[in-house]
């Protein structure tokens, strides 16, 4: 994940927890699942990263545990 693609994948998490909150004061349910929303996305691209990194290190999946 480039660190472009992480502070974009961290703001649409703050985004979503700003959003969250102000749907829980007001009292706005769509405001509030749609914090939720944006932050199960900002988790959802994490994970898509971690697996592309994990598949380009060979060392992390035995592939050099063999001695």
């Amino acid at each position: 994940m480039s660190l472009e693609d992480k502070a974009k994948a961290v703001a649409k998490n703050l985004e979503g927890k700003a959003q969250e909150v102000v749907g829980k004061v007001t009292g706005d349910k769509s405001d509030e699942a749609a914090g939720k929303a944006k932050q199960a996305e900002a988790s959802g691209r994490h994970a898509v990263e971690d697996a592309k990194m994990a598949s380009r290190k060979p060392w992390t999946n035995g592939y050099y545990a063999s001695g």
